[in-house]
């Protein structure tokens, strides 16, 4: 079965946070050098929020606020969707299609282990439709 915890074996597992209280500029910062489009927002092990680029564009470029100077809990999403590891990646793609959410964290025995991004759903997605459509060209072939 194709689940979460195959992309996370394939490509890692990382978590990259910052606190409610940090600003938007800490925020920005961590994604420009993680080259990454989203961050939770945690206090302690617990999902706070999360802030994304296209949180901090519409909300601080747009308003014309100091990313300097506002709190990430301020602009960031307060409702996360989460997804267990052992799920599968068309329920990632399901959840994710449904809530118009680009970034789900990767949930292990109540515990934050990735955050799984749109991009990863749909690289998984092609690598199964590749893998069917060899295995029927290869029995197309055999014939």
């Amino acid at each position: 079965m194709n689940t979460v915890e195959k992309i996370l074996k394939r490509r890692g597992a990382f978590v990259w946070s910052i606190k409610p209280t940090d600003s938007v500029m800490v925020a920005l910062r961590m994604m420009i050098e993680k080259d990454i489009g989203a961050v939770l927002v945690m206090e302690d092990d617990n999902i706070c929020g999360i802030i994304s680029e296209r949180d901090i564009a519409r909300k601080i470029t747009y308003l014309n606020l100091a990313a300097e100077k506002i709190p990430v809990k301020e602009i960031m999403t307060a409702t996360v969707y989460t997804i267990d590891e052992d799920q599968t990646i068309e329920t990632a793609r399901a959840l994710m299609t449904a809530h118009r959410v680009r970034h789900l964290p990767v949930m292990r025995d109540g515990k934050v282990i990735a955050v799984l991004s749109t991009r990863d759903v749909v690289s998984e997605i092609i690598v199964i439709q590749r893998q069917t459509i060899d295995f029927y060209k290869d029995i197309a072939l055999d014939e």
